[in-house]
């Protein structure tokens, strides 16, 4: 079931791809966005970690963190999605357990409309982002979700197909506090 703006994020804990555990309330009193992808070789999800790693220390700095959740354990992380550096909190979540709790989707209907995604498979390739192994729902829609200093989800994106996430310019409105 999908979440709504301005009900309380569910809470959760979880092992990051360093080790650490994580929970929604270690971001309590900073703004998040929490950002699920598919599975780590995904083109479209690289192509956008790699945007995402070219903000994350301006929105830190501005105070929003980010959490990304990746349905790839974390050997597959590394070796596609992040490489030994890693700007934010990775969770590998190979179980779904997160992208359960937050009501995540997969469709094959999304999947066949990521078809029409002809630019961004090109950036991606530009970028060196190649297929590889799949893992978890290769039909798994991306989602994204903005939650407030009180835990409170101001923005919940469900994409509508498989390379669609939040757009950036909604982020950084969210940062800004508008």
């Amino acid at each position: 079931m999908r979440l709504a703006p301005r009900s309380a994020a569910p809470a959760f804990t979880m092992t990051d791809l360093e080790g650490n555990t994580r929970s929604l309330a270690d971001y309590r009193g900073r703004k998040l966005l929490l950002s699920f992808y598919r599975y780590a070789s995904c083109p479209f999800c690289n192509l956008r970690i790699h945007q995402m790693r070219q903000r994350a220390a301006g929105w830190q700095a501005e105070g929003m963190d980010m959490l990304v959740v990746f349905q790839s354990p974390a050997a597959s992380i590394r070796e596609y999605a992040v490489g030994e550096t890693v700007e934010f909190p990775v969770i590998p979540d190979p179980t779904r357990t997160l992208y359960a709790l937050y009501g995540t989707e997969v469709s094959w209907l999304a999947f066949a409309k990521s078809a029409g995604r002809v630019k961004d498979v090109a950036a991606a390739m530009a970028k060196g982002f190649l297929p590889g192994k799949t893992e978890g729902e290769v039909n798994q829609v991306p989602a994204d979700f903005l939650i407030d200093a009180n835990g409170i989800i101001h923005t919940a994106f469900y994409g509508a197909d498989i390379g669609d996430h939040l757009p950036v310019a909604q982020i950084e409105a969210f940062v800004a506090g508008r």
